[in-house]
């Protein structure tokens, strides 16, 4: 899978350009806040549906402009595709794949794979379990876009659930029939969102475990932490569960158990990562981590995902540096950087200058 040309029109703070890129090594450099990230974004909007870092769509609009404009060229194994997409003032996206109407996201999210690697993502080891459940999730739903539906889907009731049990515990009352209806819609949604998180950190642990001893020879260990502690994780089990804790949730007024609490626990030769590992250490398991989600789509998808780097190299040290780009040597990668001394130059190499928005 590779891109071919990412047009943009009032996105950002770019008011009209167009970018041809290489099928393998593509350095985009420029001082901070000149735009560099902005193209990384709108790459990552094509794969996602949504910025990795804005608070909302309107965010994405160029000052003074009611509508931005993205066009994105790209293939697979199997044929090329042109997506197209408008966002609104309003914040309403219209997208387009080879002129068809998409619709909803989960499909969106089905054509074009994409890992993002940035600072942020020691997040992943060292933040909240919001961070790594993220992770997953944007992990899976990339590939299954019943994931997405099951997710979505989870947290419309959950909001639903969540009204509900501020008004009983306001109200002093002992229970509503309707807990018990999107309690059952939460167990149907939830249990196969969790199957599917089992799976997948399964899958992780192993190739992120032995990326980690290649780098650095140390043992990481990554397990799923459901926050439902139970044996069957049916639907029915899951409802089970969840029905012999309302008293408690009324109690409390809002959701206590359930996949919005999962976690990843992350483990550094025998050891806590968030507490115990190194600033070093932490930053190699992300990036373990991430090199094992790239891994994951191959092997479901048949081919590598497109690379988006956002100024990472320049928190690497040495070893690592040298580590990641000799994985990557003969994948698309997308780069930014404000050093450029961080890239190998060679024939597949394109550099991109980008000076206030423009590219020099």
């Amino acid at each position: 899978m590779y891109i071919k040309r990412l047009k943009l029109k009032a996105f950002r703070n770019y008011a009209e350009e167009e970018l041809e890129f290489s099928p393998l090594t593509n350095f985009i450099y420029g001082n901070n806040a000149h735009g560099k990230t902005n193209i990384l974004e709108a790459v990552y909007l094509f794969a996602q549906g949504r910025s990795h870092r804005a608070k909302s769509d309107r965010e994405l609009i160029k000052f003074g402009e009611d509508q931005a404009r993205l066009t994105l060229e790209f293939s697979d194994s199997s044929r090329d595709y042109i997506a197209d997409m408008r966002i609104s003032a309003s914040g309403r996206k219209a997208i387009n794949i080879n002129h068809v109407p998409v619709a909803k996201l989960s499909k969106l999210m089905n054509y074009l794979n994409v890992v993002m690697f940035s600072p942020e993502d020691l997040e992943l080891v060292k933040g909240s379990p919001y961070f790594r459940r993220r992770f997953i999730d944007s992990a899976i739903s990339q590939l299954y876009p019943s994931y997405l539906a099951s997710l979505m889907e989870y947290h419309k009731v959950l909001e639903q659930k969540n009204s509900l049990l501020k008004a009983l515990r306001a109200s002093g009352a002992a229970g509503d029939p309707t807990l018990s209806v999107w309690n059952e819609a939460l167990a149907a949604a939830g249990s196969k969102l969790m199957e599917a998180r089992a799976e997948f950190t399964e899958h992780i642990n192993s190739a992120a475990g032995r990326i980690q001893e290649e780098i650095s020879g140390e043992k990481l260990i990554i397990k799923y932490l459901p926050s439902i502690k139970c044996a069957d994780i049916t639907s029915e089990g899951l409802l089970d569960y969840l029905s012999a804790r309302e008293r408690r949730e009324i109690e409390l007024g809002s959701s206590q158990y359930g996949v919005q609490r999962d976690d990843l626990e992350i483990y550094v030769n025998g050891k806590e990562a968030k507490l115990f590992a190194s600033q070093g250490q932490q930053r190699t398991a992300a990036l373990a981590m991430k090199m094992a989600q790239a891994e994951y789509i191959e092997d479901i998808k048949g081919e590598w995902p497109v690379l988006l780097l956002d100024d990472i190299m320049s928190e690497l040290d040495l070893s690592r540096r040298m580590y990641l780009s000799e994985r990557i040597r003969d994948k698309q990668v997308l780069i930014t950087s404000t050093d450029t001394d961080l890239v190998e130059g060679g024939t597949d190499t394109r550099l991109f200058h980008i000076e206030n928005g423009r590219v020099i």
